[in-house]
């Protein structure tokens, strides 16, 4: 029926095949769905698989837009991960007044 929590976590027991067939790809595919509909979360979740070259292919600037969308929903970790990212540069431009507002 598409409700975001439930393709994250059907995602996630993909990808590390818990309570499913383990296939990174089908769950990866999950976590799109998901994200799409803003689930901060998940695009949490996607970004590590992103940034960990798990299940999708490495991608430095979609990692940023996930955690961007997931740290305006207030999603504590992806406030931390993106000031992360600002301060020491990496997956994106470092940009310190930036991480210090996150």
């Amino acid at each position: 029926q598409g409700l975001a929590i439930a393709q994250y976590d059907l995602g996630r027991c993909h990808i590390t095949g818990n309570g499913a067939a383990h296939d990174e790809k089908k769950g990866a595919r999950l976590f799109r769905k998901a994200t799409k509909q803003g689930l901060a979360e998940v695009q949490h979740g996607l970004w590590n698989c992103f940034k960990l070259g798990s299940s999708v292919v490495q991608d430095e600037e979609e990692p940023v837009k996930l955690y961007t969308q997931a740290a305006k929903q207030g999603f504590a970790d992806a406030q931390y991960c993106l000031g992360h990212c600002f301060l020491i540069g990496g997956c994106c431009v470092m940009d310190e007044e930036e991480a210090v507002k996150l």
